[in-house]
Parts: C-alpha cells; sequence; structure tokens
C-alpha cells in the first residue's frame, strides 16, 4: 500500500509536469499567433504610414519646387529693375561727366585766354615799370640838380632846407586837420543837434507842470502880537514844550504879525506849522493841548503823504510801487532843492525820462518809474548817511526794484554813463527840469565859483588874452592873440576848452564857447 501510493504521487507530480509543458506549449502558441498578428497589424500600419510620408513628401517636394521657381522668378524680376536702375544711374552718370567735362573744357579755353591777357598785362606792367625807373631816375636827376641849384642861390645847407620843409609841412598839415575838425564837428552839430533838439522839443512841449518853492522855514500868521507872549507861556513853558514835541525851533522876534518855525526837516516843520496855527486858532495854549494837537497832526500829515504819494503814482502811471515807496514818496512833497519841490520835479522827470524813451524806441513805463523814483532817497538823506543817489539805490534794491532802475538812481548825476541808457535819459531829463530858467534858486557863492571856475579853464590854454563868462555861465568869450594863434589853431584851442569844460565843470544845460580872433592895426594921421 505504500509503494501504490508512493507509484501516485509520482505519477501525479509526471502528470502534473506534462500538464505544465501542454501548458507552456499551448501558451507559447497562443502568443506566437498574437505576436505573428500584431506583427502583421504593426507592418500594415508601418506601409500605410511610409506611403502616406511618401506622399507627403511628394506634396511637399511640389510645394517646394512650385517656391522656389516662385523666388527665382521674383529675384530675377528684382535684378533685372535694379538692373535697369543701375544702367539709367550710369547712363545718367556719363552725362554729368560729360558735361562736366564741356564745361572745363570752357573753363580752360577762358582760363587760357586769361592767361594770354595777364601775360600780356605782365608786359605793359613791365614797360610801364622800366619807363617809370628811367623816368624816377631822371626826376632824381633832375631833383639833386635843382637842389645843388637852390642851395647855391639860397645859401642854405641840407639840414637848414629840410627844417623849412617840414615846417612848411607841419603848417599844411595842422591846417588840414583844423579843417577836417571843423567839418566833421560842424556834421555831427548838425545832426545830433538837430535830433536832439526835435526830441526834447517834442518832449518839453507835452509837459506843463507847476512849482512850488519853499524854503527852509515855514511862518505861521498870528492875529496880533499879543498871541507871541500866549505862545512863549510864563516862563517860557509853552515854546520849550512845543519845541520838544515838534523837534523844530520857535523864532519869535520883532517881526510883527509872524513867528517863524525852522527845522531841516520838512515834515517835521509842516507837522509844527499846522499844529501851532491850530491852537493859535483854539487859543488854548498850554502844554497838555499843544502835545495833544501835534499828535493829530502828525498824523494828519501822515495820512497826507501816503496820499499824496498815490496820486503821484497814479498820475505818472507808474504801478506795482511798494507801501513804503509811496510813502517816501509823498514825503518828497515837503522837500526842496534849491527851492525848487522834489515832488514835483520828480514828476517832471518822470514824464520827460517817459517821453523821451517812447521818442528813442525804449520802454517809455520803465523811464518813467526811474524817473519818479529817481531822488527818492533825498525824502530819508537828512536821517541816513550818503548821498542821496546811493540812499535812493539802496532802498530800491530794498523793494526789489529791476536793475536797470537802481542803476537809473544811483547814477543820474554821473557825467558819462554810456551803457546805461535809461540812467542817460534820466540824468538828461533830471538836467532839462533842473535848469530850466525859475525851476531853482542858487546860491550867490556857488555862482559866482562856477563862473570864475568857467574863466579859469578858458585862461590856461596857451594864446588866450583873456576870457569872459556871460550869460549867466552858459557862455564864455575868449579873446586870443592874432599873433600866437592863427586861424587853424584857434578852431583847435575852441574845441579844447569846450571839451576842458565838460569834463572838469558842473552845470545846468550847456555852455557856449565863443573864441575871438581879431587884429587891430592902428596909426595916426597927424
Amino acid at each position: 500500500m505504500v509503494f501504490l501510493a508512493e507509484d501516485l504521487g509520482g505519477l501525479t507530480a509526471l502528470i502534473g509536469v506534462i500538464g505544465a509543458a501542454v501548458g507552456a506549449g499551448i501558451g507559447y502558441g497562443i502568443a506566437h499567433v498574437i505576436f505573428s498578428k500584431r506583427v502583421r497589424q504593426t507592418e500594415s500600419q508601418a506601409e500605410k504610414l511610409t506611403a502616406k510620408a511618401r506622399q507627403e513628401a511628394d506634396a511637399l517636394l511640389k510645394d517646394a519646387r512650385v517656391t522656389v521657381k516662385e523666388e527665382a522668378i521674383r529675384a530675377r524680376d528684382v535684378f533685372e529693375k535694379e538692373t535697369s536702375k543701375t544702367r539709367e544711374e550710369q547712363r545718367e552718370r556719363e552725362r554729368l561727366v560729360t558735361k562736366r567735362e564741356d564745361a572745363l573744357e570752357s573753363k580752360m579755353e577762358t582760363l587760357s585766354h586769361k592767361e594770354k591777357t595777364v601775360e600780356a598785362g605782365e608786359k605793359r606792367v613791365a614797360d610801364i615799370e622800366k619807363n617809370y625807373k628811367t623816368k624816377q631816375a631822371d626826376l632824381d636827376r633832375m631833383i639833386a640838380d635843382e637842389k645843388r641849384t637852390l642851395f647855391k642861390i639860397s645859401g642854405l645847407d641840407q639840414n637848414q632846407a629840410r627844417a623849412m620843409l617840414l615846417e612848411r609841412m607841419e603848417a599844411e598839415v595842422q591846417h588840414e586837420a583844423a579843417a577836417l575838425i571843423q567839418r566833421a564837428t560842424e556834421q555831427a552839430q548838425e545832426t545830433s543837434d538837430q535830433k536832439a533838439r526835435q526830441i526834447l522839443a517834442t518832449t518839453i512841449q507835452r509837459l506843463a507842470s507847476e512849482y512850488t518853492a519853499e524854503a527852509t522855514v515855514s511862518t505861521v500868521d498870528i492875529p496880533s502880537d499879543e498871541m507871541k507872549g500866549r505862545i512863549i507861556g510864563r516862563e517860557g513853558r509853552n515854546i520849550r514844550a512845543f519845541e520838544r514835541v515838534t523837534g523844530v525851533d520857535v523864532i519869535v522876534d520883532d517881526t510883527p504879525g509872524v513867528v517863524v518855525l525852522s527845522s531841516f526837516d520838512p515834515v517835521r516843520r509842516e507837522v509844527a506849522r499846522r499844529s501851532l496855527t491850530k491852537l493859535i486858532a483854539d487859543g488854548r495854549i498850554q502844554p497838555p493841548r499843544i502835545e495833544q494837537i501835534v499828535c493829530e497832526c502828525r498824523k494828519d500829515v501822515e495820512a497826507d503823504i501816503l496820499e499824496a504819494g498815490k496820486q503821484v503814482a497814479l498820475d505818472t502811471g507808474v504801478r506795482g510801487l511798494h507801501p513804503k515807496e509811496v510813502q517816501l514818496l509823498g514825503r518828497l512833497k515837503y522837500r526842496t532843492s534849491y527851492g525848487q519841490s522834489v515832488l514835483q520835479h520828480s514828476i517832471e522827470v518822470a514824464h520827460l525820462s517817459g517821453m523821451l524813451a517812447e521818442e528813442l524806441g525804449l520802454d517809455g513805463q520803465l523811464a518813467r518809474r526811474a524817473g519818479l523814483l529817481h531822488d527818492i532817497g533825498k525824502a530819508v538823506d537828512h536821517e541816513v548817511q550818503g548821498g542821496h543817489p546811493e540812499i535812493g539805490a539802496d532802498l530800491a534794491r530794498r523793494y526789489n526794484e529791476r536793475e536797470e532802475v537802481v542803476h537809473a538812481i544811483s547814477g543820474h548825476h554821473e557825467a558819462n554813463v554810456p551803457d546805461a541808457l535809461y540812467t542817460m535819459i534820466v540824468s538828461a531829463a533830471d538836467a532839462v527840469s533842473a535848469s530850466r530858467p525859475g525851476a531853482r534858486r542858487e546860491t550867490l557863492e556857488k555862482y559866482v565859483q562856477r563862473l570864475e571856475k568857467l574863466e579859469e579853464i578858458a585862461k590856461r590854454f596857451a594864446g588866450v588874452d583873456s576870457a569872459y563868462a556871460i550869460q549867466a555861465g552858459r557862455e564864455v568869450r575868449v579873446v586870443v592873440d592874432a599873433d600866437k594863434v592863427n586861424d587853424d589853431l584857434a578852431i583847435t584851442v575852441c574845441r579844447d576848452i569846450a571839451k576842458a569844460v565838460e569834463n572838469e565843470l558842473t552845470y545846468p544845460g550847456e555852455v557856449k564857447v565863443t573864441l575871438i580872433r581879431e587884429r587891430r592895426i592902428v596909426e595916426y594921421a597927424r
């Protein structure tokens, strides 16, 4: 039984092995069939893809051939066009070259003709030069002969003859120079004087201003001399209180019916005048009342100053002034210079400057502004050190005025400012306003000094016998020695005197220099 079980076990194992082998064979057969089928399918698909790829390749090849042909056609067309254009340009260049060659040949012919002409001219010049040298040699020989003959006849040596010749030539040159100076001077005066007179006449004709002249003292009328005692007060307390509050000197003298107020500050003097007038009208003159009235009058004067400044700016058409500038202009209402109201003078200078600038084609508004402000420094010149041009220029800079205005204020008294047109215009307008007859009063001492200086300048020139200042210093007549100064030299001396007066003397308007040269011969018949 044991053996049978072992045989059955081996048989079972053998059957299992045989089954496995059969299964493996069947599986292999099935796999081979499936693989073969898939291979056939893959080959079929590969053939289809290959055929399709060949068809696409054939189509692409046809398209490429068509594209290449089209590109070749287009390239050939472009090449033909460029070739045609190049040929046309080449033909145009050939025509230009031919034209230039023709022009060059023509120029060469002209140049050849000119060369022949120049050669002929040079030949003529050479002949002329040869003749000139020959004639020059003959002339030199003749001059030498003439010199020897003249030396023999005159008895002069060569140095003496040369000195005589130089003296004669110097006299001739001096005569020609004097004549040239006279012609140039007459021509310049004829044009410049005519134009200047026309501009100034037109300008002054359009301007009319009235002047008020006030002295450095003010007078107040009183109803009777008894009022003088009340003004002085007991032991002088009223007059001391008045002088202390107002800052002016009160002069009570024997002059009937008036009291004199004196002060260097015109504004203070005006406040004092109004205050004293009110006190006299009120009748209550005592220290407390004096202080009250002076305070009221000071406010009134300040209001009048501001109103006067605004009115001046309005009348002259100058806009955009700083409020402090308006106030300073108003203060000029009470300021005088040589008896001329500075405010009225500034108004006239503003109008004159504006019209002169417009006549010359410049900015009339800017010139009026500079003319109006040119003396603004006089409003505070008694409070600040320095001259009124420098003070006014500093004020203008402080209030942001334009540089032309600042320069006109600082330089309107300078003698020569050729680079600043508006300064020259303001200076000319200032001179016109100041030199107008009756506009200013001049002290006798200064007037006499100016006349003496005028005569002194004229007398220091060589050949001048005497000089006389006439026409209130507007003309100087100079008498020269006829033996020392001839007619030609007289013109030069007169011109030099005028130049010296311009450079050394300050004067309003112009000074006429008249030179007199005469020879008097006296004989007596007995």
